[in-house]
């Protein structure tokens, strides 16, 4: 499995443990990062993206046609489908993560969610 995948993979499961993804989000986000999220959500404000990402966790998720692309060697782009469950709503969308190489490691500076 590719590297980026098995990171947006950790995501997920951070976002599916209680408490786990402050932690998890506070390590890969970039030091600049831009989320575009459903309903119009831009958000440009590390801080805030660990506050939201912090919210109540997932009950349920699936991933499915992760593919990655790399412009370069220290850039990566992930991009998936995925479905999840939280509070008895289902939600599903199309995603694309946009990973930069720095010296410590591989950093989330791009997200986007698009529903289906």
């Amino acid at each position: 499995m590719d590297e980026l995948i098995d990171l947006e993979e950790r995501g997920w499961r951070a976002l599916a443990t209680e408490g786990a993804a402050e932690r998890f989000y506070h390590e890969v986000l970039d030091d600049e990062p831009l989320m575009l999220l459903p309903g119009g959500l831009r958000i440009a404000d590390r801080e805030e993206m660990v506050r939201l990402m912090s919210r109540t966790p997932w009950e349920a998720y699936r991933l499915s046609e992760p593919t990655v692309t790399r412009p370069s060697n220290d850039v990566g782009v992930v991009d998936y489908v995925a479905h999840a469950v939280r509070e008895g709503g289902a939600y599903a969308a199309l995603v694309s993560s946009h990973y930069v190489r720095r010296g410590d490691g591989w950093r989330l500076y791009f997200h986007q969610q698009t529903p289906r």
